[in-house]
């Protein structure tokens, strides 16, 4: 194929062992995650990709340990507010997936402020999804014509409405940590994505891991659903 995935997707996950392999609280795995956040936003406005999305923090995560899902909002926050002003002057479209109950008033504040500041731009796409899952956005979109008293004609239709509407699908859907599991993650959008999984954790993912996951999508085949050469 050759060709440079236009939106990646990518489930970070490992944070927890990395921590527990250096016998560290999982919290400090959680802050290092982080900087391997940066790591891959950089490389993809680097590579051509035009949209990454990030499957941050999951519906389901609010079953962890309270302690650590109240460190997760703390860094959250803090990420958001040490963040918010380079994306504000940046040329980065910001994209928020997910709900917004039980992420307090100013972490949904400053998410839908970003998102609404740069909704004009089209350059590059990041979408964090925090509070999401693919079911529950499904889920609004089918809540979202009801309200309106409206079906939908065809898949496009259902896509607008989800929270990726502005997004196209996923091409390329990576997963961290040698699970293979999409995890409730952009279901309906990668229905034709590539997998590619690798057991590197998330926080030791750097620019040679991304490449090595560009590298294996540009020598596949893609065929949505048709018959290809055998």
């Amino acid at each position: 194929m050759g060709a440079v995935p236009a939106h990646v997707a990518i489930i970070l996950d490992g944070n927890g062992r990395w921590a527990r392999s250096r016998g560290l609280p999982r919290m400090v795995g959680h802050r290092k995650g982080a900087g391997a956040i940066q790591r891959a936003l950089r490389f993809a406005q680097n590579s051509g990709i035009r949209a990454l999305s990030l499957f941050c923090f999951s519906r389901e995560n609010w079953n962890r340990p309270a302690a650590e899902v109240h460190g997760l909002m703390r860094l959250l926050d803090v990420l958001l507010r040490r963040n918010e002003k380079k994306i504000l002057a940046g040329t980065t479209r910001f994209h928020w997936l997910g709900r917004p109950d039980g992420l307090g008033e100013p972490i949904v504040r400053r998410l839908q402020n970003l998102a609404k500041e740069t909704a004009r731009r089209d350059s590059f796409h990041l979408a964090l999804a925090i509070n999401y899952s693919g079911r529950d956005d499904v889920l609004r979109a089918c809540q979202g014509f009801c309200a309106a008293g409206a079906a939908p004609a065809c898949w496009e239709d259902i896509a607008r409405r989800l929270d990726t509407g502005p997004l196209p699908d996923v091409d390329l859907l990576i997963r961290t940590s040698g699970e293979l599991r999409l995890s409730n993650f952009l279901l309906l959008q990668s229905a034709y994505a590539e997998l590619y999984f690798t057991p590197r954790l998330w926080p030791d993912f750097d620019e040679t891991d991304f490449q090595a996951a560009l590298d294996d999508y540009a020598g596949r085949r893609r065929r949505f659903g048709s018959v290809g050469d055998s």
